[in-house]
């Protein structure tokens, strides 16, 4: 009976923490979808294919010049900043003041044109980046306490994506430029007042976000396999993180990881339910939610 209880246990605290591990990539990849709607008020319907273009970055650097993903990581974000300061300048500025209709038609078509590319120039072929340099120095996997083992890749990636949510709630809440960008999302027109120029904060924003999903996606590479479409799983999850923890809480995008996280790998082990029903479980979640708290869980009406 006690050798059952404590299987139980160990069960639990094994989905626990892989749930705490992706969780933390969840958020880092929502936190820039929700930066960029809480600066300009747009949901970037290709915020997946960014993943996705990070994904094959990580891998063709590993192909082409044998670089690791974490040696070629944070090359893949400067590239990912510089495709979202494209996206900014060539595609949002010119539907910033058009219907909503308009603007989510131009990130959607801009999705389908880079998912499109992508299948185009590398095929819809599945790809995974063998023995990384984590799991050649420590094994595929560590035991964190008895009987409770995790992929060192995703701790790596848990990590880095902690790391990097870190780095960037510092940067908005304590630099000069971070406190500008906030102003720019909370009264447009009163910080142009206040000498603000919100179009370097709008690049500023697209940059940032950006960024931090080409952060995610070359720390998914060492693990994950990559392929055009692998963007749309992870999309869909960002989009209820966002909406979860409240549209421009970069905050509550990190609760909302989390809790998305957990509730997605604990539910076939505390429900009982087949492994193909978790996303159920989360969207149930999610619309409890938002019908008890509509702002999300830290959004403010």
């Amino acid at each position: 009976m006690r050798a059952k209880e404590g299987r139980a246990v160990e069960t639990l605290l094994q989905a626990v923490a892989s749930g705490v591990l992706i969780g933390l990539v969840y958020a880092l990849i929502s936190v820039g979808l929700s930066l960029i709607f809480g600066l300009m008020e747009i949901v970037n319907f290709a915020h997946g294919e960014f993943l996705m273009l990070a994904m094959f970055a990580s891998f063709w650097f590993h192909l082409l010049w044998g670089l690791d993903p974490l040696v070629s990581l944070p090359l893949v974000a400067i590239l990912l900043g510089l495709v979202g300061l494209v996206t900014n300048r060539l595609v949002i500025a010119q539907i910033i003041r058009a219907p909503m209709l308009a603007q989510i038609f131009a990130t959607f078509g801009l999705g389908l044109f880079l998912r499109s590319l992508a299948q185009f120039l590398w095929t819809p072929d599945f790809r995974l980046i063998q023995n990384p340099w984590l799991s050649r120095l420590f094994g595929g996997r560590v035991e964190i306490v008895r009987g409770v083992f995790v992929g060192v890749p995703q701790v790596a990636a848990a990590l880095l994506a902690a790391v990097a949510f870190a780095a960037l709630y510092l940067f908005i809440t304590r630099s000069k430029t971070g406190l500008a960008l906030q102003a720019v999302a909370e009264d447009k027109e009163t910080a142009a007042l206040m000498g603000i120029n919100s179009q370097r904060m709008f690049d500023l924003g697209w940059v940032l976000g950006s960024a931090c999903v080409g952060i995610a996606g070359a720390a998914l590479a060492s693990f994950y396999y990559i392929y055009p479409e692998v963007g749309g799983t992870f999309a869909l999850i960002a989009y209820v993180v966002v909406a979860l923890g409240g549209f421009g809480s970069v905050p509550g995008a990190l609760v909302a990881g989390l809790v998305v996280g957990l509730v997605e790998i604990l539910s076939p082990v505390m429900l009982g339910i087949a492994p193909s029903l978790k996303y159920a479980v989360v969207f149930t979640v999610y619309l409890l939610v938002v019908l008890i708290r509509p702002q999300g869980l830290m959004g403010r009406f």
